[in-house]
């Protein structure tokens, strides 16, 4: 089944981003979404971007899941990080028995999270057994399944090989209501996500409720959009979440230079010639950074569809394109930052937080500037 857009995504993010906005100060308080929040992206079907069409979801190309996600960041960014892992995570229904897929994502709320690949899972009859603990599950206060991504070893100990000699990885998944979660996000920024760690001892897992994550092969949906992968929608959906960041924080920058006045000697911010030209400037980088970021994806994906395959220069392009908008919002970031003088450090003006926010975003794997290195290796072995 090709990947149908699904036109109301969008305007519903957008329909509820000032719900959001007037929750950001309680989010931030709780590190975790309210409860309010979390009915209302339920209500609105956003956590199902993209789960198959076959199981209710929108299966939405990534341009209409990139855009939910900058108008969610506008308002808040702890939300649409929460939101865009939580996305991602339900791309895992591709992959899995059918049944399986329906318990967990048609029970509610239907929301699945997890966190960094670790750890190992031993086969048994029936399926496996773990005792193990992850970290770096965001969005996993509101999840009532969560996911682990585990090296698998046999009965006896030894690891289990695919047949190319590399490790068997599965991604296993089970009730949020088997794990312990620990309560350890204290972070500069994104303190609203709750991304905790979470602890099972002994569980076993039928192997109905194990998947191969981001296995052409494994796929049980044809959907081009599964095709892409988690680790590069990861990559396109955070990347949208930073342009979202990055827009507010400019466009409050922007609001502020038109009132403001910096002294009674300098007049009206909005008549200086010097933040005239930075506002000029920095709304230039974000437009690029928007548009190279876009037209990446929208490239991809129109050879996606018309191909069906997801290529190693797909996916090089996708990273190059998301870890540079990234570093570019922050760079905005800092720019509408500091327009905004003594302005911004305080937390009743739209900057610090929006500041912290982004700087942490900048700070993920999906930034790493080893990035550049993978796509310039790439580059200098093509032949041309």
């Amino acid at each position: 089944m090709n990947a149908t857009p699904e036109p109301g995504l969008v305007e519903r993010a957008c329909a509820i981003a000032p719900l959001i906005a007037g929750e950001a100060d309680e989010i931030e308080r709780m590190r975790r979404l309210t409860p309010v929040v979390v009915t209302a992206l339920l209500e609105n079907g956003l956590y199902r971007a993209l789960l198959p069409q076959s199981l209710g979801g929108a299966e939405a190309a990534p341009e209409h899941f990139m855009q939910m996600l900058e108008e969610i960041a506008k308002a808040d960014a702890s939300t649409a990080w929460c939101l865009g892992q939580c996305s991602v995570c339900a791309m895992i229904a591709a992959s899995l028995d059918r049944d399986a897929a329906q318990e967990i994502f048609n029970t509610a709320p239907g929301i699945l999270a997890w966190g960094a690949i670790a750890h190992e899972a031993r086969a048994v009859e029936g399926g496996y057994r773990v005792t193990a603990r992850w970290d770096f599950a965001s969005g996993s206060r509101q999840a009532n399944w969560l996911g682990a991504h585990v090296r698998i070893v046999n009965a006896d100990g030894t690891p289990r090989k695919n047949a190319d000699g590399s490790a068997e990885v599965r991604t296993i998944l089970f009730p949020a209501a088997s794990a312990v979660l620990h309560d350890v996000w204290q972070a500069i920024g994104l303190a609203g996500t709750g991304t905790d760690s979470y602890e099972v001892a002994d569980l076993f897992i039928p192997e109905r409720f194990t998947a191969f994550r981001d296995v052409p092969h494994a796929l049980v949906e044809k959907g081009p959009l599964y095709r892409i992968g988690t680790g590069s929608t990861f990559s396109l959906g955070f990347a949208a979440v930073s342009l979202g960041v990055a827009r507010a924080t400019l466009d409050a920058a922007i609001t502020l230079a038109r009132g403001k006045h910096q002294s009674l000697a300098a007049g009206a911010m909005r008549d200086n010639q010097s933040v005239q030209g930075l506002i000029g400037r920095t709304e230039a980088d974000l437009r690029a950074a928007r548009a190279y970021l876009y037209a990446t994806a929208n490239a991809m994906w129109r050879d996606l569809v018309a191909t069906g395959e997801f290529t190693a220069a797909h996916r090089s392009a996708v990273r190059l394109a998301a870890t540079w908008t990234i570093h570019q919002s922050a760079k905005v970031v800092d720019a509408a930052y500091h327009m905004a003088g003594a302005t911004a450090v305080f937390r009743k003006h739209p900057f610090e937080r929006r500041f912290r926010d982004m700087h942490a975003i900048a700070q993920q794997i999906q930034a790493r500037d080893t990035h550049y290195e993978d796509v310039g290796k790439m580059i200098l072995a093509e032949n041309r």
